[in-house]
């Protein structure tokens, strides 16, 4: 099958949820000898990237502003796609959601999937008229598409109560197999001496809780976070400002690090070599960040919403939402329990080995597509 990818930024993954997702979904169809075309931005994904590991890199025209980028990108990916004359139509984001009509007035044949990764307009970062268009889109996710995807049962169960549409669950995964890692002397980090949080720096991700967390648990427990430090991976998506807010509180502090976006072996030994992930986030589809640690074993502390305790139902690794007492309590509390820690990083694995793998993840999407295609 010809398969076309739209909604994400671009290819390799540079950072980014749906990137990853859509790597490495596209790379899985890839193996199984179907043609993939990934629609990409410029400004992400070189124009003279045109090909990645077998997935045709498309590059079409967009504003490169944050109200109009997705949108208008989309948009002329969908018109290229449908010249392409491909056999579906993967729209992925409930932004993009919003073209899913185009094809299937135009191109009736061509089978439309939308992938509903996250309840967006409950992000901070977005105004009222914002919102308002991103509740349309959930609509279009929901109701324009043959199949919609969802990456999480939370997403499932919010779909039927919010717009009584069944969709159909497929989460996000993993893969085991662990990538090469480089050295870390570069921030200052030492293997099993930092604990590590891995997002776009936007404030629905949390970064301000736990960064004052972090400062209030060195205070109550010197001794056991002595040598310690707290790195934070990410950078700005349009919202400098937060960055700048960030950076503000830790000026005087030596045990904080920005190390702004990594990937690649860097990334990857941000994440092998940190003690523990914690993960603040006040909303989610279904965290990549949080099954790449789980994938490698490590013990994961996150926030207690739902989309979280999906992955990790052990209460002990949770903290209340937006609560940075309840946050400082538990890094002190598991930072304590070597024990803990181990037996949680031993659990994550195999919640990640069990449910959570790309080969399988890839394998049950690729059987949506022909079902549709019959």
């Amino acid at each position: 099958m010809r398969i076309a990818m739209i909604g994400q930024k671009g290819l390799p993954a540079q950072y980014g949820g749906i990137e990853r997702h859509v790597e490495e979904l596209s790379l899985e169809l890839v193996k199984q000898n179907h043609e993939v075309l990934a629609y990409a931005r410029a400004w992400y994904s070189p124009k003279a990237e045109t090909k990645y590991q077998g997935i045709k890199i498309i590059h079409t025209p967009t504003i490169h502003s944050k109200h109009l980028d997705a949108i208008i990108h989309t948009f002329t990916a969908t018109i290229h796609a449908i010249f392409q004359k491909p056999d579906v139509i993967h729209y992925h984001g409930v932004g993009p959601a919003l073209m899913a009509w185009i094809p299937r007035v135009l191109t009736p044949k061509t089978k439309v999937i939308v992938t509903f990764h996250c309840i967006d307009r409950y992000h901070q970062k977005w105004g009222w008229l914002a919102r308002q268009m991103l509740r349309l889109g959930e609509l279009a996710a929901c109701y324009f598409p043959h199949e919609t995807i969802s990456v999480s049962k939370t997403i499932y169960n919010y779909c039927i109560n919010e717009y009584q549409s069944p969709t159909t669950y497929i989460p996000n995964g993993v893969n085991l197999d662990s990538k090469n890692s480089a050295p870390l002397q570069e921030f200052g980090l030492e293997e099993n001496k930092f604990l590590v949080m891995v997002s776009r720096l936007v404030p629905h991700k949390g970064a301000h809780y736990l960064i004052s967390a972090w400062q209030e648990a060195k205070k109550r427990a010197p001794e056991l976070l002595q040598g310690y430090k707290l790195a934070i991976v990410g950078g700005s998506a349009f919202t400098d400002k937060y960055v700048t807010k960030l950076n503000s509180m830790i000026v005087n502090d030596k045990s904080v690090v920005l190390t702004g976006w990594q990937q690649g072996e860097k990334l990857m030994a941000l994440f092998k070599d940190a003690k523990m992930l914690v993960h603040p986030s006040e909303n989610e589809g279904m965290s990549l960040s949080i099954l790449r640690a789980m994938s490698l074993g490590k013990p994961v502390l996150l926030s207690d919403i739902a989309e979280n305790r999906e992955l990790i139902p052990d209460p002990r690794f949770w903290f209340i939402n937006t609560d940075v007492e309840s946050l400082t309590k538990k890094i002190i509390e598991l930072m304590s329990d070597e024990k803990l820690l181990t037996e949680g990083g031993e659990m994550n694995k195999k919640m990640v080995t069990d449910n959570f793998l790309w080969d399988d993840i890839a394998k049950q999407t690729e059987e949506l597509y022909i079902v549709h295609s019959q």
